[in-house]
């Protein structure tokens, strides 16, 4: 069965306009589902919580039930999720917690591929705590990170390694078990930490499958509202300094690491992220299982609609000698997801979105927050690069009116 995409799109209000959606990778729209819930609460709910009446009572388990939606995301339970205002927020409250679990001289690897969410808040840490900071550099030929050039990074001393599942840029997949293997054969107790961010809007996360100590997505990428999930295995969370109140106790997870406490209506909205799942996956016949099980089989019908998207805008892509697509030229789906960074030959990345405007078609440009990145590809003079980012409720149609543009633009 191929994805109902009039379906899906029929999903998101967002959707109803005569724009095509080329930047998805900075935000998706939000599902009806999501916009619902989060209306319903804030006409039916906005009340505090932790109260003896029934109204307190109803918000409360709409909230909860929300942070319950966030950690089925993950594949974790909810007191490994921590339901933030953002990914760069989380992990930089994470990072807070565990820099003083850390002794001086200790070894932290950063890589210079990542968003700065996941490289910036280890930065830091270092520095506050004295601690090594090494870094895990991207080959330019490819734009990716490469396993072996691990081997001269890690020794006894490396007590954490924060890496990407899939590169927010190039959109570029990493094996992550593969990593976590060979982090774990160098020393068993090295905190591992990805950043699913650029992952989550296009495959079921599955934290335990990964093997990694701390995971976290960006809920608005993945049709929910403005917060992030982060994942923290328990151990690591107890362990870990609470940066909440100084009377929040340290075994109240994931509240520990909620300073001011999650937003009410936000949070009880992420229960749509799991009902419009519920539903493509009801549309199209995909009723197995368990939640985990149907929403598996929901993202590879995904998957296989974006690998079409992004067989087709590859080629058109390469087809243009100017153009220099940066990262994988395979639309395999193990290979990569339908993130497409590329450049224009002679001309600033910020001369191309502009040209797409007048003809309805969203398109941005520039690093990215991975100037790092940008940086190590030798971009940073010509305005980073231009990034196309598709998901399941684009259409084939997009794409072409895109190509058609770029033929004009180059």
């Amino acid at each position: 069965m191929s994805l109902d995409v009039d379906f899906v799109r029929a999903q998101f209000p967002g959707l109803q306009s005569p724009w095509a959606l080329f930047d998805n990778a900075g935000g998706s729209v939000p599902a009806r589902a999501v916009i619902d819930r989060t209306t319903h609460y804030m006409q039916h709910r906005a009340v505090q919580l932790g109260a003896s009446y029934g109204l307190s009572q109803s918000a409360e388990a709409d909230v909860r039930a929300g942070e319950a939606a966030a950690a089925l995301l993950l594949g974790a339970s909810t007191r490994e999720t921590i339901v933030s205002h953002s990914t760069t927020m989380g992990f930089g409250t994470l990072a807070a917690g565990i820099g003083p679990t850390l002794s001086a001289g200790d070894e932290v690897v950063v890589t210079n591929l990542d968003h700065a969410a996941n490289i910036g808040c280890w930065r830091r840490m270092a520095a506050r705590h004295d601690l090594v900071l090494r870094e895990w550099k991207l080959r330019p030929q490819t734009a990716s990170l490469h396993t072996d050039d691990l081997d001269g990074l890690l020794n006894s001393k490396t007590r954490l390694v924060a890496f990407t599942h899939c590169a927010n840029v190039v959109g570029a997949l990493m094996d992550v078990p593969r990593i976590v293997d060979v982090i774990r054969d160098n020393r068993q107790d090295t905190i591992i930490v990805a950043d699913g961010v650029a992952y989550a809007p296009h495959r079921q996360m599955d934290v335990a499958a990964l093997g990694v100590d701390a995971y976290a997505a960006s809920l608005y990428k993945v049709y929910g509202p403005h917060l992030a999930a982060v994942f923290g295995r328990e151990s690591l969370l107890l362990a870990a300094h609470g940066q909440n109140h100084d009377f929040i106790s340290e075994d109240r997870l994931p509240y520990k690491f909620q300073p001011g406490n999650v937003t009410h209506e936000l949070t009880a909205g992420l229960s749509g992220i799991t009902d419009y799942l519920d539903a493509v996956a009801t549309h199209h016949g995909l009723d197995i299982g368990d939640a985990r099980q149907r929403h598996e089989a929901v993202f590879a019908e995904f998957a296989a609609h974006e690998a079409a998207l992004c067989a087709r805008l590859l080629e058109g892509l390469l087809r243009h000698d100017a153009i220099t697509v940066l990262g994988p030229h395979d639309p395999d789906p193990n290979i990569r997801v339908p993130t497409i960074a590329f450049t224009v030959s002679g001309r600033d990345a910020s001369e191309i979105p502009p040209r797409f405007d007048p003809h309805g078609i969203a398109l941005r440009c520039g690093d990215f927050y991975a100037p790092g990145a940008i940086e190590a590809l030798g971009l940073e003079g010509a305005g980073g690069v231009v990034r196309a980012s598709l998901v399941h409720y684009n259409t084939l149609d997009e794409v072409d009116r895109f190509l058609a543009v770029l033929a004009d633009v180059v």
